[in-house]
């Protein structure tokens, strides 16, 4: 009984902090490069296991080093430390830059142990060239840290404005060693205007030497120097007959501020609606608006608005699924105090509170008050 108590709160704790709905903070700064906080985390009607989280950013020189614990509600009704990760970024010189990632896990004892950990160093060559080399290690059945992926990554500057990113990941195959799995090339080119168009190639490996196109992301970003902006991405996939076609297309739109009011629309159309069998041709299955607005004492408050239609609508008829609404206004000591409230319709349509979020931060990030468009 204990057990399954124990398996049902570990499962309501993950999606409570995926979703990263609800969050009192308490923090306090320690200095411009370090700070910390800590939050309480837990829906109005108790139907998610509360949890608690602490976050340290500590900064000294080259070295930087982010914490975050996770303590979840155990069968004894007592808060008990479930997950932890350690991220440290070290910059060896002025081309070289390292960092560790390191996520623990409890076992059946309650004993810390290590889940996963990514190791990657990016360095910066002569004539713009980057280079990005990254591992990921999962413990094997002995406890025993084996890497499970390789990740290589080349940028290069092709031209005047334009630059190639070519990335290749590996995994490890029947004979001990390992195998490209996926490979992705990527060209970016920055126009005179300011329009930044970019394709982007991915093939996966057919397991005996050969490459098949996945997916191809084609974007353009325009700028029209008031402030405004559009983004234009096309997304086309090989259909049975291995032929490309558009599957996806997403469309967002930034208006300039006006009053110091911005507005962030994003549409997306795909071939793939829920629940109704497609034709082949791209339907809105998705618009997700943002609206910042300047609030009283230099504050600011952002409002997110999702709709979908609902499953197996045939008339696909956009409903709102999801709103939130954060307000941030500046404290005192260089805090910022924080609100947050998430609202999802009930069973009869209506939407509802589901989630707050209040509490207060000393993450200069958060205390600086930004009008750039975000989703939470």
């Amino acid at each position: 009984m204990a057990r399954d108590r124990l398996r049902k709160s570990a499962g309501l704790l993950s999606l409570a902090v995926l979703l990263c709905l609800f969050r009192v903070s308490v923090a306090q700064a320690q200095s411009d490069q370090s700070w910390t906080s800590s939050s309480q985390e837990a829906s109005p009607d108790g139907t998610f296991n509360p949890t608690r989280t602490s976050n340290t950013h500590t900064q000294n020189g080259n070295r930087t080093v982010d914490k975050t614990s996770v303590e979840a509600i155990g069968p004894d009704g007592r808060y008990a430390p479930y997950s932890d990760t350690e991220t440290e970024s070290i910059r060896v010189n002025d081309t070289t830059v390292r960092k560790v990632e390191r996520r623990f896990g409890r076992d059946s004892d309650g004993r810390r142990v290590l889940v996963q950990e990514t190791q990657e160093e990016s360095r910066t060559l002569p004539g713009g060239e980057q280079k990005v080399s990254r591992t990921t290690s999962d413990p094997d059945v002995n406890g025993n840290m084996q890497i499970v992926r390789r990740e290589l990554e080349d940028s290069k500057l092709s031209g005047p404005g334009a630059r190639v990113t070519n990335t290749t990941v590996l995994t490890p195959d029947v004979n001990g060693g390992f195998s490209p799995a996926v490979q992705t090339e990527q060209r970016e080119t920055r126009l005179n205007d300011g329009t930044v168009e970019s394709r982007k190639s991915t093939l996966l490996s057919d397991g005996t030497g050969g490459w098949k196109l996945s997916e191809v992301r084609e974007s353009t970003t325009r700028n029209d120097g008031t402030g405004a902006r559009s983004i234009d991405e096309r997304v086309s996939r090989p259909d049975s007959s291995g032929k490309l076609v558009l599957a996806e297309h997403t469309v967002e739109k930034q208006g300039p501020a006006e009053s110091g009011e911005k507005r962030d629309t994003v549409e997306t159309y795909s071939t793939n609606v829920p629940g109704i069998a497609g034709d082949g041709s791209l339907q809105l299955v998705r618009r997700e608006t943002t609206v910042q607005k300047p609030g009283s004492a230099g504050g600011q408050s952002t409002t997110r608005i999702v709709q979908q239609p609902l499953p197996g609508d045939p008339n696909l008829d956009l409903h709102v699924t999801e709103e939130a609404i954060d307000i941030v206004r500046p404290g005192s000591s260089g805090k910022a105090d924080k609100t947050s409230t998430i609202l999802a319709p009930g069973s009869d349509g209506q939407l509802r509170q589901v989630w707050v979020d209040v509490g207060k931060t000393g993450n200069p990030s958060a205390v600086q008050v930004d009008t750039s468009s975000k989703s939470k």
